[in-house]
């Protein structure tokens, strides 16, 4: 047993479709678990984020500019870090996980030309850059995106 697969007693937590204010016998009826009286306790009560009639906090912070929901994040690695791997090494995205060159591929990995490569190796990866590209092949590497 571990934290990963650390569950609930069974039976120990309600169902979802729980109908609360179904009379006392239920264990929660009469007020329906929201106590008595006060703002909360009646429809109508405030949405989330609501300060009472205060500039709420989501208005008083400046905004600029906007986030595309269809950008892509890239991790750009250079040349040099694959000076690691052996000779005739396939390197693809798993590869340089596992190396620990890459943490996390988000939405892919490219290949930048910073620095030197003495090794023949064949790459794959989402994306290379033409200088990277052209000092791979020079070794006699190979370069394929995927």
């Amino acid at each position: 047993m571990d934290l990963s697969n650390l569950r609930p007693a069974e039976g120990s937590k309600h169902s979802d479709n729980f109908r609360k204010g179904r009379g006392h016998g239920s264990g929660n009826g009469k007020t329906a678990g929201k106590g008595h009286k006060g703002q909360k306790a009646r429809s109508g009560a405030p949405r989330p984020g609501f300060e009472g009639g205060q500039m709420p906090l989501y208005r008083r912070l400046p905004k600029r500019g906007f986030t595309n929901r269809n950008s892509k994040v890239i991790v750009g690695i250079n040349v040099d870090a694959l000076e690691r791997f052996e000779n005739g090494t396939v390197v693809t995205v798993e590869t340089l996980i596992e190396s620990g060159i890459v943490k996390n591929p988000r939405d892919g990995v490219k290949i930048l030309g910073n620095g030197e490569l003495t090794k023949k190796l064949t790459v794959k990866v989402n994306a290379c850059s033409e200088g990277a590209k052209a000092k791979i092949e020079a070794i006699g590497g190979n370069v394929e995106v995927i």
